[in-house]
């Protein structure tokens, strides 16, 4: 009972004047409560004790465990209860709050919506078409049948035979005047896919924005008249640009728009465009002899690169936020 009585008085003297911190606690938990601490060693003398002596002992020692854990416990408390208060005092309520990361449009997205707005404002409606089509929507019905040269115009990637991801957005005009009578007047954004090689000029994936109007009085200096102020709206009023003519199999006659780029002081395309081929008219059941219609093709990315003197096409989708920042 004395050693009891010992282990408790310096326990006492340990608990109130040693501690300074958590680990200190931990320190002295163990040295007492420990397998080896000193309310061990006394259960230890248990065994020395009599009969009679036991049952006394027993319930001291009890007591003793029971009051070093109290103690233990509340000078925890005493000290997560300060440790809170320091932190608390380290925040500043009166400092204004961080404003919060946002994320923008793309870039992309932007010049995309820039493109539909400019052609709405002219009458033009949106329509939306399927990215994985069959090799006659894709092909055939718009004047490029099986083995026919043009094709090797636009390496593709091939889901299956008959099957294919689309090479471009040329594949709804035909799903539209299927769908549809005349007369129609629609843009067609979407993503297209080519088997190409990766480089700062062309990617496997890219943008396009299909346009088809048919009617039965349409003429080719229609066309260059709606092409003419898109690249005015969308470049500014002086931008020069000039008509090339060119090929392409469901447009007769085909041209090419060019555009004068003054950072590289050379010419650029920016899009295809032609009259509608009749044959095409024919695969969809109008009638050639009545109905006419011109379409055009560009790619957003090229829009883009052009507007905002981007010089790799990458840029677009490596997702280095330094270079998306710039448009946010």
């Amino acid at each position: 009972m004395e050693q009891l009585e010992s282990v408790r008085k310096q326990f006492l003297t340990d608990i109130e004047s040693f501690p300074e911190n958590p680990q200190d606690i931990e320190h002295l938990r163990s040295k007492y409560l420990g397998r080896k601490g000193l309310v061990a060693s006394l259960f230890a003398l248990m065994g020395k004790a009599t009969a009679e002596e036991r049952p006394a002992l027993g319930k001291e020692l009890n007591l003793l465990k029971q009051d070093l854990t109290v103690k233990f416990d509340e000078k925890e408390n005493i000290f997560s209860t300060s440790q809170q208060s320091a932190e608390d005092d380290s925040i500043d309520l009166s400092l204004p709050g961080k404003t919060p990361r946002i994320g923008s449009i793309h870039i992309l997205e932007q010049t995309l919506s820039e493109i539909k707005d400019i052609f709405k404002s002219i009458g033009f409606h949106v329509a939306y078409g399927p990215e994985v089509d069959d090799d006659y929507h894709n092909f055939s019905a718009l004047n490029i049948p099986e083995h026919h040269p043009a094709r090797d115009m636009q390496d593709t990637f091939f889901v299956d035979p008959t099957t294919v991801l689309r090479t471009h957005t040329s594949n709804v005009q035909i799903h539209l005047m299927e769908n549809e009578d005349p007369p129609i007047r629609y843009i067609v954004p979407g993503r297209v896919y080519r088997n190409e090689a990766i480089g700062y000029k062309s990617y496997c994936l890219f943008h396009q924005v299909e346009g088809i109007y048919i009617n039965e009085r349409v003429s080719f200096a229609e066309l260059k008249g709606c092409l003419e102020f898109f690249v005015k709206q969308m470049f500014g009023p002086n931008k020069k640009m000039r008509f090339r003519p060119s090929y392409f199999p469901f447009t007769e006659p085909s041209a090419e728009v060019d555009m004068w780029d003054d950072e590289r002081q050379q010419w650029m395309e920016i899009l295809g465009c032609g009259m509608v081929d009749p044959a095409v008219l024919e695969n969809v059941g109008y009638d050639s002899k009545k109905w006419h219609g011109y379409a055009f093709g560009m790619g957003v990315e090229r829009i883009a690169m052009l507007k905002y003197k981007i010089n790799d096409i990458r840029l677009f989708y490596n997702g280095d936020t330094r270079f998306l920042e710039q448009f946010s």
